[in-house]
């Protein structure tokens, strides 16, 4: 019984085996057909790679097929790499006899990194095709890069020894470095790096640093990329003064923008691209007007001992951590708009003096532990272990998604804070220990004008467009704080609106 049962698997693998057929591939006859028949690979700098694109290619006939040949029409000279399921090819850019199963597709990933030089002069386009089999059966698709020439600034490189800038200190007092180096008055290649200039964008590799005695002016119209983990930072004796003016486009052609170096618009609002904007201890003289800053772990990171810093028509997005923290600074804060930050948009610890007028603080961020506002006179094992703390908003919105968007965290004895006229939201339920918290009578009692738990009615949120509507209950609650014109330069006229902005009429 034993052998019998043994010899019917043998007589069925046998069977099996002779069912078997190996593929037979035939040549390719121009059938192919593509998820895209153009890829734009957006916008690069000059020489920095670009992201990665995907080209799916499909063979829908019921043939088994063989692509004699894959590559681009410029060769092995063409800029653009690619890979072919996973295949390398001829210095990534010609494959031979490429086999696809019928009704099958496989993927190719395409790459560029091209010079300004490489480009057309009249359009800064370069462009190729990728060609798919030859003569009668010759089939592209198209590749499309905009090239963007820019001021690069590198960390020095000496015997592969990156340079390396003071951030901070350990512990124990050792002094902490990340890759970056200071400025420069005369460089080869971007000239006096301390007057920053508006003809070509600037591109930052590690942290950009200011030193003693030093200004960093930037006008308004100039555009800084930011890598990963890149940032600038100020020194001691340092000062950065930002001057842009109002725009009358949504390009904000006025405006200082600082951004991620990913262009693609698939990144236009992703957080966290780059590192922050350090105001170090001892730094002195900060003036920034109209500045756009997006995409960082933290927007304005501010030490103790800074000076008065003014920040004024100034716009906070999508940031990681904190749109502004502040370690006892002083801020004078005009018409500013912070929205969707990982935890504050802005955070105030261990004391500090700061006035805020007509400024606008929301946090959809999706988290229980996100707040708009954060104010606290302390600071964990520091010596004094709180600071003195005032703090003043007037006509500002503080919102979000959360029930409550304001802390005021109290530890020692010198800690004031108003709000005049000002929409906030806070958690008044009867459940809740913050209406027996004497810090946020004035605002739960409703008085000096302040709104509680009303919907300021934003325009869209997600997209950062934080104006408010005709039915916002900010429209028309304020005071006149001396502020002639809202974060667009439009006039502010009574009844005056609460927040950085003037109410509009929303387009259907």
């Amino acid at each position: 019984m034993r052998k019998i049962i043994i010899l019917l698997f043998v007589g069925l693998a046998i069977s099996l085996s002779s069912c078997r057929q190996d593929f037979v591939f035939q040549p390719s006859t121009g059938d192919l057909t593509f998820s895209r028949d153009t890829i734009y690979l957006d916008t690069v700098f000059a020489n920095i790679g670009s992201s990665t694109y995907t080209l799916k290619v499909y063979n829908k006939s019921n043939k088994d097929i063989k692509i004699p040949t894959i590559k681009f029409a410029k060769g092995i000279g063409s800029k653009y790499r690619m890979t072919v399921d996973g295949m390398m090819g001829y210095e990534n850019r010609i494959f031979h006899d490429v086999e696809l199963l019928a009704k099958d597709s496989m993927y190719i990933f395409i790459e560029t990194t091209a010079g300004i030089g490489d480009a057309n002069p009249a359009d800064f386009l370069y462009t190729d095709q990728i060609e798919f089999d030859n003569g009668a059966n010759l089939q592209k698709v198209e590749l499309v890069t905009l090239i963007q020439d820019a001021y690069f600034i590198f960390p020095n490189n000496t015997n592969g020894m990156i340079g390396q800038i003071p951030i901070g200190f350990n512990e124990d007092g050792t002094v902490l470095e990340t890759n970056g180096r200071n400025l420069s008055n005369n460089h080869p290649d971007n000239g006096d790096e301390y007057s920053f200039r508006t003809d070509k964008p600037y591109v930052v590799y590690g942290y950009a640093s200011v030193p003693n005695g030093k200004t960093l002016n930037i006008p308004g119209g100039a555009r800084v990329h930011f890598h990963a983990d890149s940032g600038l930072v100020v020194q001691q004796g340092g000062s950065l003064n930002i001057t842009g003016s109002t725009s009358l486009t949504e390009a904000l052609e006025n405006e200082v923008i600082f951004e991620g170096d990913r262009l693609e618009p698939d990144f236009s609002e992703a957080p966290g691209q780059w590192g922050a904007v350090y105001l170090r201890q001892g730094s002195t003289n900060h003036n920034i007007k109209n500045l756009t800053l997006k995409n960082a772990v933290i927007g304005l990171l501010i030490e103790p001992d800074t000076g008065a810093i003014t920040i004024e028509n100034t716009q906070i997005y999508d940031c990681a951590n904190y749109g502004i923290l502040s370690y006892n600074g002083t801020i004078t804060g005009k018409k500013i708009v912070v929205n969707s930050c990982g935890q504050f948009c802005f955070g105030a610890v261990y004391g500090g003096t700061y006035n805020f007028t007509n400024c606008t603080f929301n946090n959809n961020w999706s988290s229980s532990k996100q707040l708009a506002v954060y104010i606290s006179d302390y600071l964990k094992d520091a010596t004094p272990d709180t600071l003195p703390l005032t703090a003043n908003f007037t006509n500002c919105i503080i919102y979000g998604s959360n029930s409550n968007e304001l802390i005021q965290d109290k530890k020692g004895t010198v800690f004031s804070t108003s709000f005049q006229n000002c929409l906030v939201k806070i958690n008044v339920s009867a459940s809740s220990t913050i209406p027996a918290n004497p810090l946020y009578d004035v605002i739960r009692l409703e008085q000096n004008g302040n709104i509680i738990n009303k919907t300021p009615n934003f325009l869209n949120i997600s997209r950062n467009k934080l104006v408010i509507g005709v039915d916002s209950f900010a429209k028309g609650a304020g005071i006149d704080a001396g502020i002639p014109f809202d974060i667009l330069g439009n006039p502010r006229v009574s009844p005056f609106d609460i927040g950085a902005y003037n109410f509009i009429v929303f387009p259907d």
